[in-house]
């Protein structure tokens, strides 16, 4: 098991406790020099049927945790490795607040950020170099919004491009 993996399969773990609260399967792990600073996972996706709360993301829950936690640390050593491809907000907010490279292992189809083109942006983006590695224990997380999916108390996301692309998988 190499170190994307070693860091995905605590991602994973994050995103299991999720699903397990019935919630959208998305767990995220902030690592510097081979150590945990932040973890997160998805929050309050389902838990007040009226309102989706699309804020508490995973990247985003662990993004707070790490600048309450360890303000000091320079946030280009970090990597992070969340189970599904940062969204366009997750993306936008980490790269913002610093964070340079990013593992994910399942693609977001339908609301997946990383393939935005910075260099084609506003100047502030334009300089951004972000290192991207996706795919890492794609199966693994695959499985989880499968379960997630498949499961008909479930109503998020149900019956879209994400929710169908998975469960042809």
């Amino acid at each position: 098991m190499n170190n994307h993996e070693k860091y995905m399969q605590i991602a994973l773990e994050q995103a299991k406790e999720a699903l397990a609260l019935r919630e959208f399967p998305v767990g995220a792990v902030f690592v510097r020099d081979g150590h945990v600073v932040a973890s997160g996972k998805r929050a309050h996706t389902l838990k007040q049927k009226e309102t989706v709360n699309e804020i508490d993301h995973a990247e985003i829950v662990a993004l707070r945790c790490f600048l309450d936690r360890e303000p000091t640390i320079a946030a280009e050593e970090l990597t992070v490795y969340s189970t599904m491809e940062p969204c366009l907000m997750c993306y936008s907010t980490m790269i913002l607040n610093g964070i340079r490279n990013i593992v994910y292992a399942y693609e977001d189809v339908m609301g997946g950020g990383t393939s935005l083109p910075l260099d084609s942006l506003n100047p502030l983006y334009r300089e951004m170099k972000v290192n991207i590695v996706p795919h890492v224990l794609r199966k693994q997380s695959l499985e989880l919004f499968q379960q997630f999916f498949l499961d008909p108390e479930n109503l998020y996301w149900k019956d879209s491009l994400l929710a169908n692309y998975t469960l042809k998988q």
